[in-house]
């Protein structure tokens, strides 16, 4: 019966050192993505809203939540994308970032329709030169939200300036 513990920690162990070795500049970005999602469906169900929000990954690969304050209680919400995104390079620029995510709140025309709908936009970048921006549609029906079909677009790459 030892033998096969260690045979199995054995195993184990040699898939999560190859699964960390094939880590991409997307999967790096879509962990933040994974990670900081749910927060704004909680949002959008107990406030029908949200301020813009962010996510990052750390140089140790811990996903870390960002947020800006400019002073005022009910700031426009490009005030504190611009802040997020100001803090965003900051930290790109010292090496304390790998991946980042900035969450906002859009309405967005999704591919295959012809009317606008809401959609939590996140724009995704890696110091890898990968940058997408994410689309997710929602509806909220009696104070839940549903989710529709997420969609991309190219991300315009602003945050790992090089």
């Amino acid at each position: 019966m030892r033998c096969v513990a260690v045979f199995v920690l054995a195993v184990l162990a040699t898939i999560i050192v190859h699964a960390d070795s094939m880590s991409t500049p997307k999967s790096e970005a879509e962990e933040v993505l994974s990670a900081m999602l749910p927060f704004g469906q909680q949002m959008l169900e107990k406030h029908g809203e949200f301020y813009p929000y962010g996510g990052a990954t750390t140089i140790d690969g811990k996903v870390i939540s960002v947020g800006g304050y400019e002073g005022s209680e009910h700031p426009p919400s490009q005030n504190v994308i611009d802040l997020i995104s100001s803090g965003f390079r900051a930290g790109a620029k010292a090496g304390t970032y790998k991946a980042t995510g900035l969450f906002y709140d859009v309405r967005v025309i999704p591919p295959g329709t012809s009317e606008k709908t809401d959609a939590i936009a996140v724009a995704l970048d890696h110091r890898d030169n990968y940058s997408v921006i994410v689309y997710f549609p929602y509806k909220i029906t009696d104070g839940r939200v549903k989710m529709g079909a997420a969609f991309a677009s190219p991300g315009e790459n602003k945050v790992f300036v090089k």
